[in-house]
Order: C-alpha cells, then sequence, then structure tokens
C-alpha cells in the first residue's frame, strides 16, 4: 500500500491536499515532530502532512527536529516522502521561478545528529545516489506535462545556517559545480533511507545567491517567487500523488547491507 507523506518547507506551511483531515501527535524517541501530524486523504490515497519549519516557521533549519520528523513518518508506515524546499541558485541556468528535483548534495552542516542509530550499533548507510531515482523521474514527467520549468537533476550545497552564506563561500561553492543551495536537505534525507523511506527534494529557486553581484535581491521579490513556487509545488505534488505505485527499489532495502 501506498502512503505518502509531505514535509513542507519555507512558505509552504499547509499541503492544501488533504481531505477529511485531523491532526494527531505522534510520540517518537527523539522528541516532538515540527508540529502537529496532520493526516487526511487525496484522492483515497492517505497522506500525511507535517510542516518542517512548524506553523509560523518557529524552528530555524539547524533547530528542525528532523529525527523526531522521518520517526513520526515511519511510524504512520509512510512509504513515499515528497519534500518541499526553498533554495538558492549557484548557476545563471537555475532560474528563480524553477524547481530543481535534486539527487546529490554537498553537505556543510556541522551541528546535526544524521543517524537514528546513535548507542551499540552503527549504521553504515549507502548515500551514494541521495534521492530516489523512482520519484524523481516522476516528477520530472509530471513537471514536463504540466509544462513547469524544472531541473531534472541538480547538486545541492546545504549548509547551517541560519545565515545566508558570504560572496566568498558562494564562490567556493561555484567552483565545485554545484548547482544550488539550501539549508535543510540534510539530514532529511539521510534518515529517510535509513528508515527505508523513499524520499525526493523539491527545490524551490527563490534567488539567485550573493555570488550575482548585479543581481539585487529584494525581499519582496523572493516572497512574490516563493508564492508563485509554492503554487507550482502543489500543482505538481497533485498530480504526482495519484501514481506513485508500490514499486521495487533500493531505498526499500537499503539497510540490508548497512548494519554492523
Amino acid at each position: 500500500m501506498v502512503k505518502v507523506g509531505i514535509i513542507g518547507g519555507s512558505g509552504l506551511y499547509d499541503s492544501g491536499l488533504l481531505e477529511d483531515s485531523r491532526q494527531i501527535k505522534v510520540n517518537t524517541p527523539f522528541g516532538r515532530t515540527s508540529d502537529l501530524v496532520t493526516v487526511g486523504k487525496f484522492k483515497g490515497i492517505d497522506l500525511v502532512f507535517i510542516p518542517r519549519h512548524g506553523k509560523g516557521h518557529s524552528f530555524n533549519p539547524t533547530e528542525v527536529p528532523y529525527r523526531a520528523n522521518i520517526w513520526a513518518m515511519k511510524e504512520l508506515k509512510v512509504t513515499h516522502i515528497l519534500a518541499p524546499s526553498a533554495v538558492g541558485s549557484l548557476k545563471e541556468e537555475y532560474r528563480p521561478g524553477e524547481l530543481a528535483f535534486t539527487d546529490q548534495f554537498i553537505d556543510r552542516t556541522t551541528k546535526r545528529e544524521q543517524t537514528f542509530y546513535g548507542g551499540s550499533q552503527v549504521c553504515h548507510i549507502s548515500i551514494a545516489e541521495p534521492g530516489c531515482k523512482y520519484l524523481r523521474n516522476l516528477l520530472s514527467l509530471e513537471a514536463r506535462e504540466k509544462n513547469i520549468s524544472h531541473k531534472s537533476s541538480g547538486t545541492c550545497v546545504v549548509i547551517e545556517g541560519p545565515r545566508f552564506s558570504t560572496r566568498a563561500e558562494s564562490n567556493v561553492y561555484r567552483t565545485w559545480n554545484a548547482d544550488i543551495i539550501g539549508m535543510t536537505m540534510v539530514p532529511e534525507v539521510i534518515l529517510a533511507r535509513e528508515a527505508q523511506i523513499c524520499y525526493q527534494t523539491i527545490a524551490m529557486v527563490t534567488d539567485y545567491d550573493v555570488w550575482k553581484t548585479d543581481h539585487t535581491v529584494t525581499l519582496d521579490e523572493v516572497i512574490k517567487v516563493m508564492g508563485e513556487n509554492v503554487s507550482k509545488a502543489k500543482t505538481l505534488i497533485s498530480g504526482v500523488i495519484p501514481k506513485i505505485a508500490d514499486v521495487d527499489c533500493s531505498c526499500k532495502t537499503a539497510l540490508d547491507s548497512a548494519l554492523i
């Protein structure tokens, strides 16, 4: 049975898709989730929604209870997670207003717990291909069908935050051939792999990072683009959910050779 989880990022605090919804509290070994978990249905498919930063954006990227959120998804038997998040662009061709289905990351975080296995058992999880290829292909096909401007892949530099990069840092990341920059893909994607849940980021490009000196970013502009991105992401997600099938995927057997 397919059960879809959505972890809403900046600007997406309510999926707007749920029917017959109700809010529940899920107890986890890692404390509270970012907010109450909303469960319901969409076109007959079970759906679970958690706002990553809490309603009202009360958690900064470092403080998000990532382990609690993913544990709750697993506890509720979620099989696939779609995870929208706002990002900046490190390349001219990744334009504000576009979506990118990230397939790689470079981890620059320093303060986050990245595993459920912090006790006597060690888990060396394979993360060579961080996202779910099956979900990424579905998203790309749906974006083309709905004529949503997008990139079907991309490498994201994940920084600690909550501050943004200096221009020097931004230019270094560009020399690494990274495409976008964000603050939340890690450790979320790693924990989802440990939970053996198919996971895919939907990166919503809001602006060019500070490397682009001839492009002045204003708050009004970012808010406008973010609103447009959220609308595109909801359109995309609503089209993809009914097409998700319970197919064989390596995400579901990630622990087979990972536990010591």
